[in-house]
């Protein structure tokens, strides 16, 4: 199933962002769709939308924290025309690049249950069906890395999740696994910024090889 943005299928979610969208009238407080072009080579899988971040803005890390790093990294690497994320309306453009979230809509704690994230896998389906061969997926988290694993038709332990590991995918697709870009991760350095610039150059690599 492509996008839904009026989805409403959980009942969890869609309480908590009512509730939300009364507190902050201004805010997106919606499902937040996916950003980039239509038919990527690269597909970056987050977990949910941040409540002042994607889900203040209606664009994926927009706003966020964890934007700050993805999308510098990204503009180091080719797959943007700017370091910075700072609103819906900044003139931000993807090049062969999408992102989007296992979870579409912001979860209360930002911690979406099982069910919620298996509900959701629909539209991950689909995204990840329209890859072209060779085109690759880079899952922020354990979270993603799973999501994207169910969304192939694949069981939880066909891959481990670990830090810029390579996994095959079905229909010669790659995926790369990355330490989230949380404040949490990045702070705590769990995550370095050249840990992070690893993740993408080796993605980088394997677009060059099927070029």
């Amino acid at each position: 199933m492509p996008f839904d943005p009026g989805c409403r299928d959980c009942p969890r979610l869609s309480q908590f962002l009512d509730e939300v969208r009364a507190q902050y009238p201004a805010y997106h407080a919606a499902p937040v769709a996916p950003f980039g072009v239509d038919e990527p080579d690269l597909l970056i899988v987050g977990l949910a939308p941040g409540m002042h971040g994607a889900n203040a803005t209606g664009r994926p890390f927009t706003g966020d924290y964890a934007g700050i790093l993805l999308y510098d990294t990204l503009h180091r690497y080719g797959f943007s025309n700017q370091s910075e994320s700072r609103a819906r309306n900044d003139g931000l453009q993807l090049y062969r690049c999408r992102i989007t979230n296992a979870v579409k809509c912001l979860p209360p704690q930002n911690k979406p249950v099982g069910e919620e994230i298996a509900r959701c896998n629909r539209y991950l389906q689909v995204e990840i069906a329209g890859l072209r061969p060779g085109a690759v997926v880079i899952a922020l988290g354990s979270i993603a890395h799973q999501a994207v694993l169910r969304a192939c038709g694949l069981k939880p332990l066909a891959g481990k999740f670990g830090h810029n590991r390579v996994h095959d995918l079905p229909n010669g697709l790659k995926l790369v696994d990355s330490y989230h870009c949380s404040r949490y991760n990045t702070q705590t350095r769990r995550l370095t910024e050249a840990m992070f610039h690893q993740v993408f150059a080796r993605a980088a690599a394997l677009l060059q090889a099927t070029a």
